[in-house]
């Protein structure tokens, strides 16, 4: 399985349930690289993306405790057992599903990941959602870096971590 995170540079992700900023070329890297697959996400995430609703184009899956939740134009499941059940049960291919948040999600998933798309922004925001460090981890490499790109003022690059 896949993750897509854009993070800070001391791993933040959000504050306040916002993104911590909106780079275009990162949002179009999300589409492209999300399309046609199948996303995992928890309830405040999906709240928190355009119109409160699921993303064209893909299999959205909504992480809630909330039994009772439905959601169209999403599976919602109440696990991560339930959802690892709904991935085998509907041979869904590992390299077609991306963990996209929110910070519990992502911890929740992390051990069932193997490869992680980071946008990583060189700019400290404040922050009170983090991502786990993967340049700290002994699970995780670098294995690709884009050269650093600017939005405004500010500097970001593109890297793929695979677990090792």
């Amino acid at each position: 399985m896949n993750i897509i995170v854009a993070v800070d540079k001391k791993w933040g992700i959000g504050n306040k349930g916002k993104l911590l900023v909106s780079i275009p070329r990162d949002k179009k890297l999300f589409r492209e690289e999300t399309t046609g697959k199948v996303i995992i996400m928890g309830h405040n995430t999906l709240l928190s993306l355009p119109g409160a609703q699921p993303l064209a184009g893909r299999e959205n899956i909504v992480l809630s405790r909330d039994k009772s939740l439905s959601i169209k134009g999403a599976t919602v499941l109440n696990s991560v057992d339930a959802c690892m059940d709904y991935l085998k049960k509907n041979n869904i291919k590992d390299s077609d599903v991306f963990v996209i948040g929110g910070e519990s999600v992502y911890n929740d998933f992390l051990p069932y990941c193997d490869v992680a798309h980071i946008t990583y922004i060189d700019y400290e925001y404040e922050a009170d959602r983090h991502f786990l460090n993967l340049d700290i981890s002994n699970e995780w490499s670098l294995v690709l870096e884009t050269e650093e790109e600017t939005y405004f003022d500010i500097p970001y690059t593109f890297r793929l971590y695979k677990r090792k």
